[in-house]
């Protein structure tokens, strides 16, 4: 008997697939069209089975695809640019390209290692100029239309590294990742960006067209990242202050505006320094020094958007008052890092009753809690012993608010709002939490930006006929000081395309999540030179049909790409509004309670454990351990399992396969069939059916493996098989056995076809339909419900009448007793799964 080997059998069929060109695809408009992909990899680093759970899922539903008629497309890139190539080049003393160009090498081999479905004549890597090109021609149309300008912006700041840093580079509360006892600064330098928010009513009404093909959560994610907002602006008169401006607030709860207690201005709203003047001479009054003290700390900690529910509070009062439009009363004028510049308008109210953040800052500072909405049918609340806000405004009604009390906030908000414009101190107004993407870095390892300025003739875009503008090929790379590029003269300077005189680059490079916002439509056409891609082409491939990835990319890459869809289609380039038709979020591999990551010290190595159990047994395991929107504990005892289980399929397989060659093909005659084939017949038809349902509509590859087992022990207990089961049957039991392994341990299945005696592969062979008559059973149970409640069950022929059921179940003394003196008035009956009396 033959041993399995899997690297000797992983070796020949990869092989194989690629001298048949197996994975190649055109497009054909002849042919159903299916496109699978997983998110484009970050080549860093080693490969290790977390990477793998995401391409092994991909992998299934392509395999199964083809079998089911479909023309595949499943290409794999590179997303190879990035600061992690740029900080190991600093720290390695090598090129960022030379790094990364190694590191694509290893994945593209450990990917060919596992046999995944990939057309790699279709591989893009975002750091070629043959690529990024397109990403500075897309920047010329926008900036053509606006949708790309310049403006200043805030960044995170190390003074002693003297250059920007990006978010991550920004540690332990707010210091350099380089100088842990430098405390990071914000500064005001001009950046590049994209206007998203041109799109934000398509973004934000669009969603509803991927109802049912994404996760909900992520539709919320998306949906509350744009963040649309209807309410008021109202504006507050600053009082004692000469010349100084009304503060405008935004607010969605105008029908609290009786409970305000302050006004709290952003750090770096444009009236704080207004606000905290300086005398004529310059000197600093001693009283307002450690409120400039508390505002220049505020301004160089930023804080962010998704942190400010757990963010600790910090304020100072400025000394000056604002009045109220509605109650005429003063209120005082705070400062709070809390309050974002970036929403809204960089004011609000702060009503601590009815806002949990403002309930929070107005306790730590003593300012007044003033209830002016209460639930209704309850008790008053009581100001002072709150410790959360009420905020469920659709549950209440006003009071101490004047003449709005007793209103439905929903009424309230209507008719102040009519107030505040008949007034003109407010208007209705809807805000979005979007903003526009900025797409400015400091760095050397990206996509130039194709600008250039003149003296005479000022900023101009590089003409299309000159790009791409290309990275020069030796940076000066320290991770301090200017951009890189700005310290390399060969590439700043250059001649205006307009005047022809001298000119400088733009030496800021771009986010590299431009790179992933539009690849996929790349694959379609990969080494086009002329355009982008051939529309055609993509309009035969698009939408993605199932786009495969993690949960953390939820919002920006998946939202920065709908954009770039929309961008496209308004250029002439697509027809569709959303790129992505399917998509699905798998769950991490964990070892040891956290996500596997080389920083942790906690991965197993995806070519280790190849080289020990076989590329099968892994792909096998992470599809078997968990479903796979579920986050998967790695177990060594657990992977051995699918080790032997593949060598229980394989000595199955080996032992009987030279009696099954020679088998007539063909339909099971059932004329004459012996229990044991009966038995065997019914097994694998039945699991058949549930193994097609699992992998076309539940993705449940979990249970579709365990039913695979239970059909290979079913097998093996019916052993010895030359006893009563013809070679024709063993044969058709045993290739439906290899067929529904084949998308999930492709190696092996193909190795038990050839063995089975199949001259051709499995990707000529297309997926098995099972016999519904082979899978019925011959008997079934049926659990008997009287009054909603089992009292029992009785055994019958399957397709058993409702009468011939009904009689049975009165024969039966358990179910009996419960029928005694009673009346039957309603029969439910479903055939072979239940049946229910009600009776009186």
């Amino acid at each position: 008997m033959a041993d399995y080997n899997p690297q000797e059998i992983e070796a020949k069929w990869q092989k194989r697939w690629a001298e048949a060109r197996v994975f190649e695809s055109e497009a054909d408009p002849k042919k159903p069209k299916y496109y699978v992909l997983e998110m484009l990899p970050y080549p860093s680093g080693t490969m290790h089975m977390g990477h793998m759970r995401n391409y092994t899922i991909g992998d299934v539903v392509a395999r199964v695809k083809r079998m089911r008629g479909f023309n595949v497309l499943h290409p794999m890139g590179w997303d190879a640019f990035g600061l992690p190539a740029e900080n190991a080049a600093i720290k390695n003393k090598i090129h960022p390209r030379t790094w990364t160009l190694q590191n694509v090498a290893e994945f593209q081999r450990v990917l060919s290692r596992f046999g995944f479905s990939y057309d790699w004549r279709r591989e893009i890597s975002t750091c070629e100029p043959e690529y990024y090109r397109w990403n500075q021609w897309f920047f010329l149309k926008m900036f053509e239309r606006g949708l790309a300008y310049r403006k200043k912006s805030r960044v995170n700041w190390c003074p002693q590294c003297a250059t920007v840093l990006a978010n991550e580079q920004v540690i332990n509360g707010g210091y350099c990742w380089r100088h842990e006892d430098t405390l990071v600064e914000t500064r005001e330098i001009e950046q590049w960006f994209l206007k998203t928010t041109a799109y934000s009513d398509q973004l934000l009404d669009d969603l509803k067209q991927l109802e049912g093909g994404w996760p909900e959560r992520v539709i919320l994610m998306q949906r509350n990242w744009i963040g649309k907002s209807q309410g008021a602006k109202v504006k507050f008169v600053v009082m004692g202050t000469r010349g100084a401006n009304p503060i405008e607030i935004f607010t969605t709860r105008i029908d609290t505006i009786y409970g305000a207690t302050a006004i709290v201005l952003a750090p770096r709203h444009p009236a704080v320094d207004k606000l905290l003047r300086r005398n004529k001479s310059g000197r600093i009054p001693p009283q307002l020094k450690a409120k400039l003290k508390k505002l220049d700390k505020m301004r160089q900690t930023s804080v962010k958007t998704e942190d400010l529910a757990t963010t600790k509070k910090e304020g100072f009062f400025t000394g000056i008052y604002a009045k109220n439009p509605f109650t005429q009363k003063k209120i005082p004028i705070w400062v709070g890092n809390f309050v974002l510049m970036e929403y809204g308008t960089g004011a609000i109210m702060a009503v601590p009753a009815h806002d949990q953040r403002d309930l929070e800052f107005c306790r730590k500072y003593k300012l007044p809690v003033r209830v002016v909405v209460e639930p209704l049918g309850s008790e008053p609340i009581d100001a002072k012993r709150m410790t959360k806000a009420f905020d469920e405004h659709g549950q209440g009604k006003l009071v101490n608010s004047g003449p709005y009390n007793g209103l439905s906030p929903e009424d309230a908000i209507a008719k102040m709002v009519t107030f505040a414009e008949k007034k003109k101190f407010g208007r209705a107004e809807t805000i979005y939490r979007l903003r526009d993407w900025g797409i400015s870095r400091q760095r050397y390892w990206g996509t130039p930006i194709p600008i250039v300025y003149c003296a005479k003739d000022g900023m101009l875009p590089v003409p299309e006929k000159d790009l791409p503008v290309i990275l020069p090929p030796n940076p000066n790379l320290t991770g301090e000081g200017e951009s890189p590029l700005a310290t390399t003269p060969e590439f700043v300077n250059t001649t205006c395309p307009k005047c022809g005189g001298p000119a400088r680059r733009e030496t800021d490079t771009m986010d590299t999540f431009v790179d992933s916002s539009w690849y996929f439509y790349r694959y379609c056409d990969p080494h086009n030179d002329k355009v982008p891609y051939d529309s055609a082409k993509v309009a035969y491939w698009f939408p993605i049909d199932q786009y495969i990835g993690g949960i953390t990319h939820a919002i920006l890459h998946l939202l920065y790409s709908r954009f770039w869809c929309k961008v496209m289609r308004d250029l002439g380039l697509v027809t569709h509004n959303e790129p992505i038709a399917r998509l699905f979020t798998q769950g991490m591999v964990q070892r040891g309670g956290v996500a596997m990551s080389k920083s942790r010290g906690n991965v197993v190595g995806a070519e280790e454990m190849a080289q020990k159990y076989g590329a099968d047994t892994g792909r096998l395991y992470t599809l078997f351990a968990a479903p796979p929107e579920k986050d998967l504990e790695w177990s060594e005892e657990s992977i051995e399992g699918s080790w032997r289980f593949l060598n229980r399929v394989f000595r199955l397989v080996d032992r009987h396969a030279a009696a099954v060659r020679g088998a007539t093909n063909g339909a099971i005659d059932a004329v004459g069939t012996t229990s044991k084939e009966k038995t065997l017949l019914r097994k694998v038809h039945q699991t058949l059916r549930r193994v097609t349902q699992d992998f076309e509509t539940r993705w449940h590859f979990n249970s579709a493996i365990a039913l695979v087992m239970e059909l290979t022990n079913e097998i093996y207990a019916q052993e010895p098989l030359e006893e009563g089961v013809r070679p024709e049957v063993r044969g058709e039991v045993l290739e439906l056995l290899t067929l529904m392994l084949a998308p999930m341990t492709p190696h092996i299945a193909e190795e038990l076809w050839e063995m089975l005696g199949h001259r051709d592969g499995l990707w000529t062979v297309a997926w098995p339909s099972f016999d519904a008559a082979l899978a019925r059973e011959d008997e079934v149970e049926i659990p008997v419900q009287v009054g909603g409640r089992l009292r029992g069950r009785v055994k019958v022929a399957a397709g058993t009448t409702e009468e011939e059921v009904i009689k049975l179940a009165q024969a039966d003394a358990a179910i009996a007793q419960h029928l005694a003196g009673k009346r039957i008035v309603k029969r439910i009956f479903v055939p072979d799964k239940l049946l229910n009396l009600v009776v009186t």
